[in-house]
């Protein structure tokens, strides 16, 4: 899997002490053996090893959150007709 810059992740329970209690993190930098990252709720920032990033991954401690664009469109009109 291809981490890119902008990709966000949902953090486990089991590891959320580690990232400073934060539900997320969004990637902000990739240089191919760093990765610099974003917690939500500005909750912080750091970086990581890439080679760590996927171990995390691998064991699901870290899971892709994806956004579903026909979904946020809905909602968007949705709100305006209402």
């Amino acid at each position: 899997m291809s981490i890119e810059t902008g990709m966000k992740y949902q953090i486990s329970q089991n590891i959320k002490g580690n990232f400073n209690s934060a539900e997320s993190l969004t990637v902000t930098t990739n240089n191919g053996i760093t990765v610099q990252f974003t917690l939500e709720d500005g909750k912080g920032h750091g970086s990581m090893p890439l080679d760590h990033l996927h171990y995390l991954l691998k064991r699901s401690n870290l899971t892709p959150i994806t956004s579903n664009k026909r979904v946020l469109l809905n909602t968007d009109h949705e709100e305006k007709i209402g």
